[in-house]
């Protein structure tokens, strides 16, 4: 008994794990071991392991058989797809077929059927094939959370066409690089997002490109009004309504020469190069994220998924949506998150799963009390960046009985997912997955995001407990291990790693810095390069600094992540080079506003009165990172953007405030 509790605290110290996850962890050690001794002595004479590992092996055996046998089922369902050439238009119409009159989607006061869905997929489908479109086209769609959302993609697939679905919150050059980088040939542009496209015609129109216009209203308003920016463009949903061009195709006689492998839809995301890319999903990739939760997770087939992300990420338009399209599950749309009515709403839907990412988790919390916050009827909570700080007070204050935590990024290979509750894991691989799904942490530096590679050439593999960066083997032929990367090519290429353990072999390097302990659960540790995120999107530094430059006269400007205490994410930072004061403030708060989405604005802004450069001429960025906003190392001016979107100079109050983790931000 004494080796075997000098044994669990050697690996909890090893591990890293937090008070709560070493809790459960011995829980289940101490079902397991009565049932696994035998296991873990044949283990040890066989392959003549370390003790801890041989432990390790044991502690994770009951998670490991469950998940062996729900991986085979999910391979078994990707397999038979895959095999028939199924997109993810026929697995949908073949839950259509099952239940027809099932509610898919609930928002506000209106409901589609799947059956409806159905219908409406089908018009949109008919209208784009009579006006020439054809399959490999693009078509940009700008829209806010609607009910027919995903109705609009799912119809444009079902001609080849694909949809680049674009980041509602992006205007003028950003705005026009999206739209642009897919190689789009039209857009799809609900009523009130209409102005941002009048803004970027103005300026030359997109650039190179013959884009038909399409505008779409909200339901119930006046066509074609006074002050519509866009008045040359199609009313869509008079189009569709009046049945003026779509009438006269027979969708049956359409050629039916889809396959898995085809694109289906962009998915942006932002990368050190600064303006999004366009993460290509495949049919196969879509299905695969889909069905990879619903299996993992242990969907019921009559759970409502309470469902308050943007539909154009892929957190609620590829797993959210994915869930009801392809599994049959019926999911609550929101058009904007709301922290106070978060649960009010999943008691009015009488929803069973609902979506986060870690900063509604946290904005959720901070809400006051009330009896709603045990009167729902959620079991199970999932998504990304729940910090483990708020991780035990969330639970036990909503009465949550699991959290499905996931990693993943929307174009990589290597995602992972925590469905046994280990607090603060974003996932684990079991041993006997390793060759099925190769993923592994490689030494780096951290201050850089370098791969440190051996005297042989070669990366080398982290230990438990050391931290590295995540790779996943890529193997095309795999749906689990494929990378189809980027509509740029060369943008995909940078994503890649060649020659990693042996000669030839290609990897995906997320980014990321992650660590693993001994049971294969894999914690996140830090993002590498210049990226870095905040209220659930991807901040590329270098655009910021680009905008911010322009708007100060071009003068030096860094912009970093900073942390926030119980935050997910990091704050954006800009330090200004401003010895002589010239920087008006009001000035660049304006055109930050007009520029920059909400997430991407700096939350701090520092003028600085001297310039740290390196040798190369450089602002010292990861100095100034590790300066942050601490007004006691630093004694230039900081500045603190408000709610109204202005900015004003940051006190030690708000440090303090910030430091204890109440500010609201």
């Amino acid at each position: 008994m004494l080796v075997e509790l000098s044994l669990r605290q050697k690996f909890v110290t090893l591990a890293g794990i937090t008070g709560a996850g070493m809790a459960a962890s011995l829980a289940i050690g101490q079902r397991l071991i009565p049932q696994s001794i035998l296991t873990g002595i044949v283990l040890y004479l066989i392959t003549g392991d370390r003790p801890s590992t041989v432990y390790a092996s044991i502690m994770s055996l009951p998670r490991d058989l469950r998940t062996a046998v729900i991986f085979l089922k999910l391979n078994v369902s990707l397999y038979r797809y895959e095999r028939a050439g199924a997109t993810v238009v026929q697995i949908f119409e073949r839950v259509v077929a099952r239940h027809p009159n099932k509610v898919a989607f609930l928002m506000d006061d209106g409901q589609l059927t799947f059956a409806e869905v159905k219908q409406l997929a089908d018009r949109i489908a008919a209208h784009f094939y009579a006006r020439g479109f054809r399959k490999g086209d693009t078509i940009a769609l700008l829209m806010e959370t609607r009910l027919e959302y995903p109705c609009v993609w799912l119809g444009l697939s079902k001609i080849g066409v694909v949809t680049a679905l674009i980041n509602s919150n992006l205007r003028k050059e950003t705005l026009r690089h999206s739209i642009t980088v897919a190689h789009s040939k039209a857009i799809i542009v609900s009523s009130e997002l209409a102005g941002a496209i009048a803004e970027i015609n103005e300026q030359d129109g997109i650039k190179g490109l013959p884009v038909h216009l399409f505008r779409t209203e909200n339901a119930g308003a006046e066509a074609g009004a006074s002050s519509d920016p866009l008045p040359d463009a199609e009313d869509l949903r008079l189009s569709l309504d009046s049945g003026s061009s779509g009438s006269t195709v027979d969708l049956s006689s359409i050629p039916n020469d889809i396959s898995p492998k085809d694109k289906l839809v962009y998915i942006y995301t932002s990368g050190t190069t600064g303006m999004p890319k366009a993460a290509v999903i495949t049919n196969l990739r879509y299905t695969f994220m889909a069905l990879g939760c619903y299996y993992m997770l242990s969907f019921r087939d009559d759970d409502i998924i309470y469902n308050s992300l943007p539909l154009y990420h892929s957190a609620g338009g590829m797993i959210g949506v994915g869930s009801v399209l392809l599994c049959g599950v019926t999911a609550a749309l929101r058009k904007k998150f709301s922290a106070s009515n978060f649960w009010t709403d999943c008691i009015r839907y009488k929803c069973t799963v609902a979506q986060y990412i870690g900063e509604i988790c946290r904005f959720v919390l901070m809400t006051p009390p009330k009896p709603t916050d045990t009167q729902h009827t959620v079991r199970l909570m999932f998504g990304n960046g729940l910090r483990p700080q708020i991780w035990p007070q969330f639970v036990a204050r909503f009465n949550i009985a699991q959290i499905g935590e996931f990693y993943g990024s929307t174009e990589g290979n290597s995602n992972l997912l925590n469905i046994d509750n280990t607090m603060g894991a974003v996932g684990f691989v079991p041993n006997f997955a390793k060759a099925i799904y190769p993923v592994t942490l490689i030494r780096c530096d951290e201050e850089t995001g370098e791969i440190i590679r051996g005297s042989d050439g070669y990366c080398i593999k982290c230990k438990p407990g050391e931290p590295g960066v995540f790779v996943g083997k890529i193997n095309p032929k795999k749906a689990l291990n494929s990378f189809v990367g980027y509509a740029d090519k060369a943008a995909s290429e940078k994503k890649v790693l060649h020659d990693v353990f042996r000669k030839g072999d290609i990897f995906f390097n997320s980014g990321d810095i992650l660590v693993q302990d001994l049971l294969g659960n894999y914690y996140f540790k830090d993002r590498t390069g210049d990226t870095f995120r905040w209220r659930g999107e991807n901040v590329a530094s270098s655009e910021v600094e680009g905008v911010i430059t322009t708007i100060v006269g071009l003068k030096d400007c860094a912009v970093y992540g900073v942390d926030i205490p119980e935050t997910e994410g990091k704050a954006g930072m800009a330090a200004i080079v401003d010895p002589e004061g010239k920087v008006d403030m009001e000035q660049l708060a304006a055109g930050i506003r007009a520029s920059l989405p909400a997430y991407a604005r700096p939350l701090f802004i520092r003028v600085l009165s001297e310039v740290p450069m390196t040798t190369t001429f450089k602002l010292k960025k990861r100095d100034l990172q590790v300066d942050g906003y601490d007004l006691g190392k630093i004694r230039d001016p900081i500045y603190f953007l408000q709610s109204n979107g202005s900015y004003r100079l940051f006190t030690t109050a708000d440090h303090e405030l910030i430091k204890s983790g109440k500010a609201r931000l």
